[in-house]
């Protein structure tokens, strides 16, 4: 039998549901929740009686602290923002491809990825180019092949997020660096599901949402930057990026000297301490026992429904295939009216790119695999 590995009783979501669905809108926790409600209560709504300035600019050191655990960088790298588009959007602008260049991404990335790489196209400064995410292809491979004496940038979802294919970082990242070319990547759909190294990786920047496998809420995500980008002046510059953000002076621009100056603003804090907690429970339990466990029902899955003729994106002897992401399709089976037949079972998946997408996450339990395979069935 393959037991969850929280408490299923800290997600009340389950005694309605069988919730497979993290990849998409997460379930939050009890111990993240009653953080949550208890800064709510405690400091938040009272303004500043229980949060002088100085704790206000400190609130942050401890998710900067457990997001360096998390990424396997140095804390004087992360930078903790409103969400993962807020750095992604900035990317063009830190990087500066030449004029006329190439930059690599993937047809079907999430498109907080890919779209402001198309806006800077759209104003002639450089040319997106588009590799196909395809279940017979080795899509690291493929994005490798593209790279010429033209590319400046492949920006990349580490995980993508309707097929569960996984990019081998470091071997893009090998290629990328012996042509010159920077490496912007998006780890929303992998960090807190199994182990990450942007330590190793050196991307440019490497960026994750705090609201799907890490836990939280909507409102906080956390960026790891290469130390060139950390020294550089961010596009879009906040009052909260000074050294010392209260003391004020409009006239000027003083910049922290580590990636905090990435840090725009004022915040949800309620999500940061969320997260913070959320994130705690992640690290205490262990990434690869989480990546373990979801191996382990992913296994169960595809063994009960593949006779069915449900048939996943990536095989699970494909290096590239996800544990926690299974894309799966069944030949006549439109997913949309799928899920909708799952929604009506209190079965909760997703839809994505004409297939069904089963997140696996660390409350799901054997039965919960038990009860998604008889419903395919």
């Amino acid at each position: 039998m393959v037991s969850s590995l929280m408490d299923r009783t800290d997600y009340p979501t389950l005694r309605e549901a069988v919730y497979l669905n993290q990849a998409s809108l997460g379930l939050i926790g009890n111990p993240a929740v009653d953080a949550m409600h208890g800064l709510l209560d405690r400091v938040v709504r009272h303004g500043n009686l229980h949060m002088s300035d100085e704790e206000e600019v400190a609130f942050l050191d401890g998710l900067r602290r457990r997001a360096a655990r998390l990424l396997a960088v140095e804390g004087s790298q992360i930078a903790i923002l409103s969400s993962a588009s807020e750095l992604l959007g900035q990317a063009p602008f830190l990087l500066s491809p030449p004029q006329g260049s190439k930059v690599i991404a993937v047809a079907s990335d999430f498109p907080a990825i890919t779209r402001p790489w198309l806006r800077l196209a759209a104003c002639g400064n450089c040319l997106v180019e588009f590799v196909e995410d395809r279940p017979e292809s080795d899509l690291t491979a493929d994005l490798v092949t593209r790279i010429d004496n033209r590319t400046s940038v492949v920006a990349v979802g580490w995980v993508q997020y309707a097929t569960g294919t996984v990019i081998d970082v470091p071997r893009l990242r090998a290629a990328t660096e012996q042509a010159g070319v920077r490496l912007v990547l998006d780890a929303t759909q992998g960090a807190g599901a199994m182990r990450s190294d942007a330590g190793a990786w050196r991307a440019d920047l490497a960026v994750s949402s705090g609201y799907k496998w890490l836990g939280g809420h909507g409102g906080v995500a956390i960026g790891a930057l290469a130390p060139g980008v950390v020294a550089q002046t961010p596009p879009l510059p906040g009052w909260m990026g000074a050294p010392f953000p209260f003391a004020f002076d409009a006239t000027r621009m003083p910049l922290a000297e580590d990636a905090r100056r990435f840090t725009q603003s004022t915040m949800s804090y309620v999500s940061v301490v969320g997260v913070t907690t959320a994130v705690d429970q992640l690290l205490s339990t262990g990434l690869d026992t989480i990546e373990h466990h979801a191996t382990r029902l992913r296994d169960l899955l595809l063994d009960a429904v593949e006779d069915r003729g449900w048939q996943p994106f990536r095989r699970p002897g494909n290096p590239a295939a996800a544990s926690h992401i299974v894309s799966l399709a069944r030949s006549g089976e439109p997913a949309d009216a799928v899920l909708t037949r799952l929604r009506d079972e209190g079965i909760v998946c997703s839809a994505r790119r004409g297939r069904l997408r089963v997140s696996l996450a660390p409350y799901n339990d054997e039965d919960d695999i038990g009860a998604l395979a008889a419903a395919l069935a």
